[in-house]
Formats: structure tokens, C-alpha cells, sequence
């Protein structure tokens, strides 16, 4: 299927393209804006905090810079007659004359309130977002079917690339051994947006984002977000995370009786090494001609191989779930329960009162754990952390419990929480 040419037979049937509104005109935000452009999708809002970005969105669109304003009605103005419009306030973006809302700021508590409120009224929803699917991703999913709409994580990061492969190798009858990814940044537990300034401004990145990959944050997001979606296990709390090359993962992820690492099979982890910024699938056959068949075709001695991507496209990648959702009516990733969590590590001591940041920040960092072990030790997921007061002083390297913060009650994502814990999602 090349969606983009049959995207572009549906508007022309439809007399007008799909529409989107971006949320979030960051770094992951323009890059989907500018390829979904490409596709032939209409960025016809976007809407950030910073004026700035909205512009720049546009900007590499090459279209003017946009009316910028808070009434949805003059908004709609301007998207039915294709001028480009902005907002910086993401509450009216479920008012808007668009098709599917596309969530793109990567801070978990905003996204949740943004996808839920945009479920809520019958809108679509991509997300790049994986922070909040993996705190409230099962109650987001479950809304969206009640309002008769579509959500789902977005293609280009790890998780959905490497579902994709399972669902590959699951098609085709192999036994799944583990899933993961490459991690490509040194693991530097107790690293901030300070210590990163100068990498980060290097890469052209905020140094959140970066902070949140070298303190091992992403990583555990992503590979939790690929268990719930594939209903594989983890490894452990905090994964493995072994040495491996593209042509040792065979023979690294297998079990423990066997050489490898693993003490059982069907389960998630990642890997340092060369494989970054691949995704792959360790996989197993007893069926003797094959195996023979996976050997000749240069795919190792058998009976264990490995299938391996060697790229993911991030933002690149992502208006693909768009294009997927309109055409077939396909969520790339989106689950209906939890088989990991992410939990938080203190990356420094706190003093009783003391305010938590978001993901990548000062405050914590994330941990996956097994559902069961999280709930055992009453810990606390890191989405949920954001504007968390510390009741007591915490030291470093402290898995946080409820007991030991007042979380903001009022947020969004603490009410979805809440409600898919209820439900038992």
C-alpha cells in the first residue's frame, strides 16, 4: 500500500486534504509537520506556548506566518479557507475544524489532558508522546473506542517499530525469544539538563530531551510501551541492558541454559553496542527445514536468529500512523493494558516540600519495572511525578512511593490515572 498516493485519492474525493492540528512545534513537532506536508496531509493549526515555533512551523511549510489567537471560531475561519492559524493554547485545539489531532509536545501531562480532550470530542489522535501511553495509554485507548475514534502511539520511535517486527516474526510462526531496541547514548543515571547543555546545543536538541535520554529515561519508556503493546514481559526492574553487536544478538538474548542472558523467554530488553539506532527481535524455530532455510539465507547457524531494523525515522516516520488511521482505520501502537510500568529513581536528594520536575529533568528519572513488583512496592509511575511535592527528604537513587509524595491532584493525567486503575486497565 503507498498511502501516500491513496491519501491523495481520498482528498481528491473528499474535494478538500485531511486535516491536521499539530500540538507541540518542538523538535519532533517540525519534523512531522514538515513530512506530512510531503504526504500530502494539511497542517492547517498548530498550536505551542512559544509564538516563535508556531511560526517556524510555517515557516518550513512555506507559507506566511500564521493568525495566531485563542477563539476556535476565528480559528475555523482560517482553517476552511486554508490560511495558516495558531494558538498557544492547546485547551480550544478539540474545537477545531480538523481530522486527526496529532500530539507532539513530549511532556506526559500535557499530552494526556490534550489526547484525552481531543478524544473526547470525536477526533483522532497520533501521538508522539510515549511518556504519557505509557502512564494512561489503556484508559486513552478504551476512550477513544467509546467516542468511536481512532488512537494510537506513532510510528518512527522504537516501540512501534519494533511491534512491527513482532508482528513480522509472529505472522510467520517463530517463537518470540525478546524484543528491544539499540541504546545509543552513554547511561549517565544522575545526568540533567545542565550537565547536557553543551551535547545538547551541539545536536540542536533541548537539553531536557537529551537529559532524558542519557539518564536512561527514554529507554525504559519505550521498551515499556513495546511490552504493553506486544504482551511481552520484562526482563526485570530496570531491564538487562547487555553488550551486544548486530551480529551477537543471537547468541546474547537467548536463555541463561544456553549462554545468553535471559532467564526466560517472551520478554523486552535493550542492548548497548552497535546495533543503535536499530530495533530487532530475537526469534526461534523448531522447525528442522526452516531453520535450514534461515541459515542459508545468511541469517545465522540457527536455531535462534535475529531480525534486525537498523534505523528508525522518528519524526520522519510518524505521519505514516496518520496516513494509516484514515486509510484502514489502523493504530499503530495503542494498548488495552499494562504488562510494565515506568517508576522514578531520585537523580538527587530532595527535602521535605521540595517540587519534582517532568521527565528529564533534575528530580527523577525513569525506571521500567513488572506491573505486579511496581504495585508490591506501592511505587509511583513518572508520569504522574510532575509537580509532585516531597512529603519527607528523600535521598538519592530512591525508588518514590505514594507515601512519599503529594502528587498534583488536580492534573488531568492523575484523574486518567486514577479512573484506569479503578477499571483495573
Amino acid at each position: 500500500m503507498q498511502y501516500r498516493l491513496k491519501l491523495q485519492e481520498l482528498a481528491k474525493k473528499n474535494g478538500r486534504p485531511f486535516r491536521i492540528a499539530l500540538v507541540g512545534a518542538g523538535q519532533m513537532g517540525r519534523g512531522f509537520a514538515a513530512q506530512a506536508h510531503r504526504l500530502g496531509l494539511e497542517v492547517a493549526a498548530v498550536a505551542d506556548i512559544a509564538p516563535d515555533r508556531i511560526n517556524q512551523a510555517f515557516h518550513d511549510l512555506g507559507h506566511p506566518s500564521p493568525i495566531i489567537s485563542s477563539d476556535p471560531a476565528e480559528l475555523n475561519h482560517l482553517i476552511k479557507a486554508g490560511q495558516p492559524a495558531g494558538t498557544t493554547n492547546a485547551d480550544i485545539i478539540p474545537q477545531l475544524d480538523v481530522d486527526v489531532v496529532v500530539e507532539a509536545t513530549g511532556v506526559a501531562a500535557i499530552g494526556a489532558d490534550v489526547i484525552y480532550k481531543s478524544l473526547k470530542a470525536s477526533k483522532h489522535v497520533a501521538t508522539l508522546n510515549v511518556e504519557a501511553d505509557v502512564t494512561v495509554g489503556p484508559i486513552l485507548h478504551k476512550t477513544a473506542k467509546e467516542h468511536g475514534v481512532l488512537y494510537s502511539v506513532c510510528n518512527g520511535d522504537e516501540p512501534t517499530e519494533a511491534k512491527e517486527l513482532v508482528d513480522f516474526a509472529r505472522d510467520l510462526s517463530f517463537e518470540i525469544i525478546m524484543a528491544g531496541k539499540g541504546k545509543n547514548n552513554p547511561f549517565e543515571p544522575h545526568s540533567n539538563p545542565d550537565t547536557v547543555a553543551e551535547r545538547a546545543a551541539k545536536k540542536h536538541m533541548n537539553p531536557k530531551m537529551l537529559a532524558s535520554f542519557t539518564d536512561g529515561s527514554k529507554t525504559m519508556i519505550e521498551m515499556a510501551a513495546l511490552a504493553n503493546a506486544t504482551g511481552l514481559k520484562l526482563t526485570k526492574r530496570g531491564m538487562i541492558g547487555p553488550a551486544a553487536t548486530r551480529m551477537t544478538l543471537h547468541d546474547v538474548f537467548k536463555p541463561k541454559s544456553e549462554g545468553g542472558v535471559l532467564d526466560e523467554v517472551g520478554v523486552v530488553d535493550y542492548c548497548t553496542g552497535d546495533v543503535a539506532p536499530g530495533v530487532f527481535v530475537v526469534i526461534k524455530t523448531e522447525a528442522p527445514y526452516v531453520a535450514e532455510e534461515m541459515s542459508y539465507l545468511s541469517m545465522g547457524p540457527g536455531p535462534y536468529f535475529a531480525l534486525y531494523r537498523p534505523y528508525h525515522l522518528a519524526s520522519v516516520e510518524a505521519p505514516l500512523t496518520v496516513a494509516k488511521m484514515l486509510v484502514d482505520g489502523y493504530e499503530s501502537l495503542a494498548t488495552d493494558s499494562r504488562m510494565t510500568e515506568v517508576i522514578a529513581s531520585t537523580k538527587k536528594e530532595h527535602k521535605a516540600g521540595e517540587k519534582f520536575d517532568g521527565i528529564g529533568g533534575y528530580s527523577a528519572r525513569g525506571v521500567a519495572d513488572i506491573v505486579q513488583d511496581a504495585k508490591r512496592d506501592n511505587l509511583v509511575p513518572i508520569g504522574l511525578l510532575q509537580n509532585a511535592v516531597a512529603k519527607k527528604d528523600l535521598p538519592i537513587d530512591h525508588l518514590v512511593t505514594y507515601d512519599d509524595v503529594e502528587l498534583d491532584e488536580n492534573a488531568t493525567i492523575f484523574k486518567l490515572r486514577k479512573m484506569q486503575d479503578e477499571l483495573g486497565l
